[in-house]
């Protein structure tokens, strides 16, 4: 069997930049270990298989790393609302429609408009408000990022693990020349992981030049040794930084570079909104079409 699909560049304008994702927009027959070995095959940080659902304007999408499925993220529900916006899956998107992918995380709306030069701008709304887990020591976080014990801010909140659909433990660094030295130290990473805390680090620095917000991601266990955009991070990130008091007292909107360090820039735009006692948050970004063919399956 052969089945078609589609590689796109996410977060940004320019191809060979932003984040690699692999579409497959009609995957139904295939199975999760096919799944996978596929997602191993193209090998990016994620790759998404489509199959079809019971409205015009949903799918159920599964979303996979090289080595693992994942429940929910960002830059592979952009990039597939963009890849088949692109292709017309969704007829014509006019002045924006809006689209939910069912995904086991939960129901995924992402609306997609175009802008005035033509090109497709999709955004998500995370599949959960706000949820906080563990917390870690600042140093022992700063052994796991090759650093030193004061390049780790606590001013804001401590190194925090917090979801929005998918856990990371978010770190703030002092300064940008801390978020560039950073280097995961493999076997201090193992430890933290033994001990119950989840593994998948999303560094960041407050850095109030053109980007509110410069950030990296880690999660080696999965697959991803550096991630150049991470939507699902990012979106949980400042939904955070709304719980720690940074911005309006009522949400607020972040420019957010990520990707720079990895020679793949990459451009997230974040909002937040607070709805009583939850925090609700958004990311979304372009995408450009890179490539499209057939991948053949036994």
């Amino acid at each position: 069997m052969r089945y078609r699909f589609f590689t796109c560049d996410v977060f940004t304008t320019e191809k060979f930049g932003g984040n690699q994702l692999a579409v497959l927009p009609d995957a139904e027959g295939l199975n999760a270990s096919q799944m996978q070995q596929i997602a191993r095959e193209f090998n990016f940080s994620e790759s998404t298989f489509v199959v079809p659902s019971d409205s015009e304007l949903s799918r159920n999408v599964r979303i996979f790393t090289p080595a693992i499925e994942v429940p929910f993220a960002g830059h592979p529900n952009i990039g597939t609302a963009f890849a088949l916006a692109n292709d017309g899956q969704f007829g014509d998107i006019g002045d924006g429609i809006s689209v939910t992918f069912n995904e086991a995380a939960g129901a995924v709306p992402v609306s997609i408009r175009r802008d005035g030069e033509g090109h497709i701008w999709c955004e998500l709304a995370a599949p959960e408000s706000l949820s906080l887990g563990a917390s870690v020591d600042a140093a022992q976080i700063a052994e796991v990022l090759s650093l030193n014990v004061n390049d780790v801010s606590t001013s804001t909140h401590v190194p925090q693990v917090a979801s929005v659909g998918l856990p990371f433990l978010f770190v703030e660094v002092a300064s940008l020349d801390a978020l560039q030295r950073a280097r995961i130290d493999t076997a201090s990473l193992e430890r933290l992981r033994d001990a119950g805390i989840v593994p998948d680090v999303h560094l960041y620095v407050r850095s109030g030049d053109e980007f509110d917000i410069r950030a990296r991601m880690y999660a080696p266990f999965d697959g991803v040794p550096e991630d150049p955009a991470t939507g699902s991070a990012n979106c949980a990130l400042v939904a955070l930084l709304t719980h720690s008091g940074v911005g309006s007292a009522a949400g607020d909107s972040w420019r957010i570079a990520q990707g720079v360090e990895m020679g793949r820039p990459s451009i997230l735009e974040a909002r937040t909104r607070r709805v009583d006692d939850a925090i609700q948050s958004w990311i979304g970004g372009y995408s450009v079409l890179v490539s499209d063919g057939f991948i053949f399956v036994d």
